[in-house]
């Protein structure tokens, strides 16, 4: 169901098949558990944060009401489970100057125009310049690069398509790379088995952050995603072209970049609002 009617991906349907079979071990065969059966579940889940045990009552939720239209049960014994309130962290992000230094130590070893570090700052590029998810880059077939227009062809969660646009920067860069990346492959970075994974892209940006002195615990592909949108949005980007360029379904998923333009937003209303220009006590 989640696959047929709600398009859901690969990395979606392997987190709930992980959280129904992880409760199923603690309350027996889950289609014919009781609502004491599945109660257990909360004291298993005790030393878990709010956010995963709210993801797990999730699964089990849309589960049983699967089964219910489906008339595979008539009751829903997850209403026994707790509703923890999961705040939504929020995002790691880099500074303008380590972004900087990223890029530069990515260029400096791209100078010698071998492949390895000519694919590094391709893949740098995309990230910061274009806010990929890393399994939407990694996945990335050759036909994505457009060959006149500024924008790639991004397939994202769900199958959805998007339109991304390309910095001129990260068309050089990928320029460069399609010059010496390897053939006999449909993928654009490929490697012996296919494409390169999301876990090698990972270790491969935070080795580049050791190069570049900057601690590698503070950056991955997705702080990188993060810094695209946070630096849009310092920038005077609007919040809807911002979830359109992330690919967000909700909107409120892309709230959570504006608590770091706080300071911006403070001197836009004290700029702009139509008292600012009126005297205080006038």
């Amino acid at each position: 169901m989640l696959a047929a009617e709600r398009g859901a991906a690969a990395n979606t349907l392997s987190a709930y098949r992980r959280d129904l079979e992880g409760a199923e071990e603690v309350a027996g065969d889950l289609l014919a558990a009781s609502r004491d059966e599945l109660a257990r579940l909360t004291g298993a889940w005790a030393h878990l944060a709010p956010a995963s045990v709210a993801r797990k009552v999730s699964a089990l939720r849309q589960f049983y009401g699967f089964c219910i239209d489906d008339g595979l049960r008539d009751d829903d014994p997850s209403t026994v489970l707790p509703r923890p309130q999961a705040r939504r962290p929020l995002p790691r992000i880099l500074g303008h100057e380590e972004v900087e230094r990223l890029l530069r130590t990515a260029e400096d070893e791209a100078a010698g125009e071998r492949a390895a570090e000519v694919r590094m700052l391709a893949l740098l590029e995309l990230l910061y310049g274009s806010g990929l998810r890393a399994s939407e880059l990694v996945s990335m077939p050759v036909g994505a690069v457009p060959r006149d227009a500024p924008f790639l062809t991004v397939t994202g969660k769900g199958g959805q398509q998007r339109m991304v646009p390309v910095s001129r920067r990260a068309q050089a860069a990928l320029s460069r790379w399609m010059a010496v990346r390897p053939g006999g492959s449909d993928c654009l970075f490929p490697s012996r088995t296919g494409h390169i994974s999301r876990v090698r892209l990972f270790q491969l940006v935070r080795a580049l952050a050791a190069r570049a002195g900057i601690d590698p615990a503070k950056v991955s592909p997705h702080v990188l995603r993060h810094a695209f949108a946070t630096h849009l949005l310092e920038g005077g980007a609007d919040l809807r072209v911002l979830q359109t360029l992330l690919g967000h379904a909700d909107i409120a998923t892309t709230q959570i970049y504006t608590h770091v333009d706080a300071a911006r937003l403070v001197a836009l209303v004290n700029e702009r609002h139509p008292l600012a220009s009126r005297a205080r006590g006038s």
